[in-house]
């Protein structure tokens, strides 16, 4: 049974690879980004796509924890 799971995980993350792989290659155009008069170089699609899900995946749990810190502390001045 574990060497199953093993077997899996490892078809799962060739899986994966093969699909980020398959991303990349099919959006290497080029775009440039322009966010409040700021204007990015021009980068490929697949390359501010992976930027941004990075940065939204360390942001998320940051902005949840400060929250939930926050929270916290009204909670125990209620108590």
């Amino acid at each position: 049974m574990r060497n199953l799971k093993r077997i899996l995980l490892g078809v799962f993350i060739l899986l994966l690879v093969l699909v980020i792989l398959v991303f990349v290659l099919e959006n290497q155009q080029s775009v440039s980004l322009l966010f409040l008069g700021l204007s990015a170089p021009q980068l490929p699609l697949s390359l501010v796509v992976v930027l941004t899900l990075l940065i939204g995946m360390l942001i998320g749990p940051a902005l949840g924890w400060f929250l939930g810190r926050s929270s916290r502390a009204v909670r125990k001045r209620l108590v």
